[in-house]
């Protein structure tokens, strides 16, 4: 029997669901493995930083190992708008392809860069360009895989998959500490994995990351992006304004001011509430590191689930009532629930306050990708949702965790948690001022032509 017409919309319907979806996980899984080999420098430092940095005891050579590290974020603001501009002119395939394939030879290049006592200063100096490749490469990747992500998902579901994005940040820290668990404690020992052992985390971070590069050579492009190369083919103007940083700072400048205002108190919260509240508890509550690190892994667990479910949530009620969640709870919140953190004894209330603040987090960490993405049109979306975020990222990101220490340091340590709150309100006041991108989407608006 011959398919009827409706059958035939029905398969081609199902076709194209099964494809979308193939390209969302095939997005998703290659910024899991970007974030993975980002995060992996950090992670095993402690086992390299003398193979490259043989001078001075062990912090000497840690803190020239972490100096090497800041400079990937130093350069995620140059990869942005490189890639970012990429990905407007050319296609977000092409440009997490692109940014794929340059975190694998960074990787690589640290599993397979001799040690100082072979090639002297030319090892850190080797070293130095990997890092700088990942730190390209990952500016890139941020922006241009949460814009993907936000024209593939269907739009009645975008918070929800857009959500992903974030699971795949924390993710890729995750299968890096395991990683480095497994090698601890069951297949290295500490002078195996000092000597040679550390290349091999490298060295499976840059095969995975051509896994990853096959993967996105078969992805489709988003019809956003499609619908916006049509519209500017032969117009001069509308050409020059794809990917153009000057479009961005002046035509679309408001937009601009809101992504880095959604950004400020987020960013900041982020690095305090995932990454310095480990140190936070063994240096002013009182944990030993073994139980300051299991209380934040299992938090951050539970934290990775949260974020598909508020982005869930944001498209049942709106984007702005899920950041008032951050806004609201950042601003207010902040400042009682590290005081407790610092004086409390138990186990339990240390990972049941860690949690708190991690919901709150997810309030701003869920759908900010989105509500950035919303806010630009296809033709500047790339560059719009990275190249701000990776500013704010390298300036308040990276020194959020030295002013927590120094405030610590010159005895003022609650002058962090308020700094924090200000932070947050900075951005709880951009929620209240811009407007409601679930109704208002630029993404949907473009669709509809």
């Amino acid at each position: 029997m011959a398919a009827t017409p409706h059958d035939l919309s029905l398969r081609a319907s199902l076709a194209g669901r099964r494809e979308r979806l193939r390209s969302i996980i095939g997005g998703s899984a290659g910024n899991v493995i970007e974030w993975y080999d980002f995060l992996a420098y950090s992670i095993f430092s402690i086992y390299f930083s003398k193979a490259f940095f043989p001078g001075g005891n062990q912090t000497a050579q840690l803190l020239n190992a972490a100096a090497v590290a800041a400079i990937g974020y130093v350069v995620r603001p140059l990869g942005s708008w490189a890639i970012g501009a990429l990905a407007d002119r050319h296609g977000r395939r092409v440009a997490l392809s692109v940014s794929v394939a340059m975190m694998s030879v960074g990787s690589l290049i640290i599993a397979l860069t001799p040690t100082y006592a072979t090639i002297g200063v030319a090892a850190p100096g080797v070293l130095i360009c990997a890092r700088l490749l990942q730190g390209f490469s990952m500016g890139g990747e941020a922006g241009t895989s949460a814009t993907y992500l936000s024209e593939m998902a269907p739009a009645g579901r975008r918070g929800f998959f857009v959500g992903f994005v974030q699971v795949t940040v924390v993710m890729g820290q995750l299968v890096a500490l395991a990683l480095m668990l497994l090698l601890q404690r069951l297949v290295l020992s500490p002078a195996q994995l000092e000597d040679w052992g550390w290349r091999i985390p490298f060295a499976i971070g840059g095969a995975l990351a051509v896994f990853a590069l096959y993967l996105r050579r078969g992805i489709a492009e988003t019809d956003a992006f499609e619908r916006a190369d049509a519209l500017t083919a032969g117009k001069q103007r509308g050409e020059a304004e794809r990917g153009s940083l000057v479009a961005l700072l002046i035509r679309h400048r408001m937009q601009t001011l809101w992504t880095i205002g959604i950004s400020i108190g987020g960013t900041v919260a982020f690095y305090t509430f995932t990454i310095y509240l480990q140190k936070y508890m063994v240096n002013t509550t009182g944990f030993s590191r073994d139980t300051a690190t299991l209380i934040t892994t299992v938090a951050l667990v539970i934290y990775m689930c949260f974020q598909p479910l508020y982005g869930l949530l944001s498209d049942a009620v709106g984007r702005r009532p899920v950041m008032l969640i951050f806004g609201i709870g950042g601003t207010f919140c902040t400042v009682p629930l590290m005081h407790a953190l610092g004086t409390t004894h138990s186990v339990w209330a240390a990972f049941a306050l860690n949690l708190a603040a991690l919901g709150i987090l997810s309030g701003f960490s869920s759908i900010h990708w989105l509500v950035k993405s919303e806010l630009f049109p296809a033709k500047l979306r790339a560059l719009g949702v990275g190249l701000p975020f990776a500013v704010v990222s390298s300036v308040m990101g990276g020194t959020t965790e030295y002013l927590a220490l120094k405030f610590k340091h010159a005895g003022h340590e609650s002058w962090f948690f308020y700094y924090v709150s200000a932070c947050a309100a900075i951005s709880l006041v951009t929620y209240l001022l811009m407007p409601e991108t679930r109704h208002r989407s630029v993404i949907d608006e473009e669709a509809r032509g």
